[in-house]
C-alpha cells in the first residue's frame, strides 16, 4: 500500500472492524474537541513527535509536534483576541486499516466561527487526509494534509 497520505478511497465492501472505526471517531472528537475549547497543547500531544501538518494556507508544512504546538497556541490566542469561537465539525469519515495497523483516514471538516454576540460564518470546508498510528496504545496523528476547498 502507498504511503501517500492521499491515498484513494478503498474500494467499495472494503471496511475495516467497526471497534476500529469507533476508536478513530472518538479519537477526532477528542481531538478537534480540545482545538474548539483552546486546549492547543493538550491538541498538539495527539500528533507524534515527528507528525508533519499540511495545509495550503502554510508556505511550508509543519514539521514536528513542537512546531505544530506553536502554531496552534498562536491560532488559540489569536481567536481570544478577536473574540471568535471556533468549531470544527466531522463527518463522511473513511477508515482503512494497512498492513502494519497503521490508519488512513479521509473525512471532511467544516470549520466555522462565531463572533461573540454575533452570527455564524461558515469559515473553510476541507477534506482532511490523516496518517494515525499508535504510539503506547494510543492513536497519534504521524501526517494531516489539508486541503481547502475551492483552492487550486
Amino acid at each position: 500500500m502507498s504511503t501517500d497520505v492521499t491515498s484513494p478511497v478503498p474500494p467499495s465492501g472494503s471496511q475495516v472492524p467497526a471497534e476500529l472505526y469507533t476508536q478513530v471517531q472518538q479519537f477526532y472528537t477528542r481531538q478537534m474537541g480540545l482545538l474548539d475549547d483552546g486546549r492547543a497543547e493538550e491538541w498538539a500531544q495527539m500528533f507524534t513527535e515527528d507528525a508533519v501538518f499540511e495545509e495550503p494556507a502554510r508556505l511550508e508544512p509543519l514539521h514536528g509536534r513542537a512546531a505544530i504546538q506553536v502554531s496552534a497556541r498562536a491560532r488559540v490566542d489569536r481567536l481570544a483576541v478577536e473574540k471568535l469561537d471556533f468549531r470544527h465539525w466531522l463527518g463522511m469519515l473513511d477508515v482503512q486499516q494497512n498492513p502494519d495497523g497503521s490508519v488512513r483516514a479521509r473525512s471532511y471538516a467544516m470549520v466555522m466561527r462565531t463572533p461573540r454576540g454575533g452570527a455564524l460564518d461558515i469559515f473553510a470546508n476541507v477534506v482532511c487526509y490523516d496518517h494515525l498510528v499508535l504510539v503506547d496504545g494510543v492513536w497519534s496523528v504521524q501526517h494531516r494534509n489539508i486541503e481547502h476547498d475551492g483552492t487550486e
